[in-house]
């Protein structure tokens, strides 16, 4: 098995570099998609209230035999469950769709700023962290205001936002306000949901490494320093991405990557205008 590689955070906590994203999964495919994963050598798994896959996501990791001590559990409390009440409320009911005693980590979904309700729900995420449910606390999703509101009102500082990263939208200057605030940064939709994979110099990478386009934009983003949480329902696929510790790419390679970026490059939602 692959020896994982894991990023220290800011709490002391240690979280694997990559990890299975299960956006999109149902509950019945999460339960085969983890266990693959585990198999492979995952020890870390990503979910989310709202991906309606929580129950899947825990009857895999009991299924799969790897001690629940091995695996790194990541979850979401939804912008509807925002809140400081609602928020302990959703964490209480991920832990039971889970069947776990305890999270990982527990992140906010979305700052959701036209609810006005970010800054409580990281009082209740505090709050479960000093109760034992919840080892480390995070965001997703947030911009820099939102980050220096929640540090500046509870002295609490997230160990890591999630965010939309790949090589068309690198979010340089957000990842360096990060670094400045010993936040971590983790990328969901790194591969550019698909839509990198045929890229000519990222092909022309992947050949020269004899590599799948896939695993160079892996390859990037630990080369980057950055934890990657890539999805697949794809057993081979998924041992795919996690074959991804037996090379390097080298400065022309990431100095080609560099050129991908694209101010419009964004997929997802904009944090500062969504009204979900």
């Amino acid at each position: 098995m692959t020896k994982q590689l894991r990023v220290e955070l800011g709490d002391g906590h240690a979280i694997p570099q990559v990890g299975l994203g299960v956006w999109q999964t149902p509950d019945d495919v999460a339960v085969t998609a983890v266990q693959a994963a585990l198999d492979a050598g995952y020890r870390h798994v990503d979910t989310a209230a709202a991906y309606q896959n929580e129950k899947g996501v825990g009857a895999g990791l009991r299924a799969s035999g790897v001690a629940r001590d091995e695996v790194f559990i990541t979850t979401k409390v939804w912008n509807e469950n925002q809140g400081y009440d609602n928020a302990l409320k959703a964490i209480e009911g991920s832990l039971k769709r889970l069947q776990l005693d305890q999270l990982d980590l527990c992140l906010i979904h979305w700052p959701a700023p036209h609810r006005g309700l970010y800054l409580d729900t990281w009082r209740a995420l505090i709050k479960a962290q000093e109760a034992g449910q919840v080892r480390s606390i995070g965001v997703s999703n947030f911009e820099v205001e939102h980050l220096d509101r929640v540090i500046g009102e509870t002295g609490v500082t997230p160990v890591l936002n999630q965010i939309e990263l790949h090589p068309r939208f690198q979010q340089t200057a957000l990842r360096a306000a990060h670094a400045e605030r010993g936040i971590k940064t983790e990328s969901w939709s790194p591969l550019g949901q698909g839509q990198l994979l045929t890229d000519p110099i990222i092909t022309g990478i992947a050949a020269k490494h004899g590599r799948t386009t896939a695993q160079v934009i892996i390859r990037w983003h630990l080369d980057s320093g950055l934890i990657v949480i890539p999805k697949s329902v794809t057993p081979s696929r998924i041992v795919e991405n996690f074959d991804v510790f037996g090379f390097a790419l080298d400065a022309e390679d990431m100095a080609a990557i560099a050129g991908l970026d694209q101010t419009d490059g964004r997929i997802g939602p904009n944090p500062m205008t969504a009204t979900f």
